[in-house]
């Protein structure tokens, strides 16, 4: 029975997990715009539950935007879920002013690309060909210009600051969404967690059932789904022959003390047997030649019930 409660428990958890996917459905901002679904959640139109902290998107204009605390509103280009990349647009089409302000420590994403230290410079004067200022970080008197952290600083400048980013600055790359790759990871918040962020990955339904709802990938659920019912069927399969042979032990049970009432219930005899039934035990008991089975017999049979008949038909027993 323990069994079976288990497997009962079980198949309405998956079963409650799978109609809470249902409460979540996808979000859209806008036509052509990516489709919205956990870990992410669009403000106003779905549930907090149905994404994680930082995780929060807004509808602007038709457009799907994303807030950074440290930089502000970046446009959501496309999400793939199948390998968790998120691709960004920057309004202000300067992707390299975005690498310098951004603080990923403060969200739960970290970029798609491979890394490297770039140091930003803030010339005085323009630097031979051989550099490439960033024109929408640059005026008159600041040229501004993105170099490996190992080149020597030149005498007209000084550097701003170094930071790890996916590229240089590039005249022949987009200068709005080039390098806008990021990543993210819902192992529990280490990881903002170890670069010293402040955001914890806690729904309001808990890790129970929550994550096991959205974590799990389809084909997962499905295989999940098959295993919770054949378990389902085998237990109630064991569950129905232990009652059957509880039930069969019972009935053996009670014919065995049906059994031992027929061996023992009282001998009935009518009431004008009784005489010489006594004459006969007593002549059994007080001769030594007499057959022991027939004295056996009939000390077995000492306890009678004697009857006889009424004038109405019936009987009236004495035993």
């Amino acid at each position: 029975m323990d069994v079976f409660i288990f497997f009962i428990f079980f198949s309405f958890t998956f079963l409650d997990t799978e109609a809470f996917d249902g409460s979540c459905p996808a979000a859209k901002c806008g036509f052509g715009t990516p489709n919205i679904q956990f870990p992410f959640q669009v403000q106003g139109q779905q549930p907090k539950r149905c994404g994680y902290p930082g995780f929060e998107i807004v509808c602007k204009q038709n457009k799907t935007i994303i807030q950074f605390p440290s930089y502000g509103d970046l446009v959501v280009k496309s999400i793939s879920y199948d390998i968790k990349k998120l691709d960004l647009l920057d309004p202000k089409n300067c992707v390299h002013e975005v690498f310098l302000n951004l603080n990923l420590s403060l969200t739960p994403f970290h970029y798609y690309y491979v890394l490297k230290n770039y140091t930003y410079l803030n010339c005085s004067a323009v630097l031979s060909p051989s550099f490439t200022q960033v024109p929408c970080l640059s005026d008159f008197g600041n040229h501004v210009y993105v170099v490996e952290s190992s080149l020597a600083i030149p005498v007209s400048c000084k550097a701003v600051k170094t930071i790890a980013i996916p590229f240089s600055y590039s005249p022949y790359l987009s200068d709005n969404s080039f390098g806008l790759g990021f990543t993210w990871d819902l192992a529990g918040g280490q990881d903002g967690e170890a670069e010293g962020g402040d955001f914890g990955f806690q729904s309001e339904l808990g890790l129970s059932g929550f994550e096991i709802a959205h974590g799990v990938p389809s084909s997962m659920k499905a295989v999940l789904r098959i295993i919770s019912i054949f378990l389902f069927m085998v237990a109630t399969l064991v569950t129905v022959k232990k009652r059957d042979r509880q039930e069969e032990k019972s009935q053996f049970e009670v014919g065995k003390q049906v059994g031992n009432y027929e061996s023992f219930k009282p001998a009935r005899h009518p009431k004008g047997h009784v005489k010489g039934l006594s004459n006969q035990i007593e002549t059994a008991l007080g001769d030594e030649n007499y057959e022991s089975e027939t004295k056996a017999k009939l000390l077995n049979e000492t306890c009678v019930s004697i009857y006889e008949q009424t004038g109405d038909g019936g009987e009236r027993v004495h035993e």
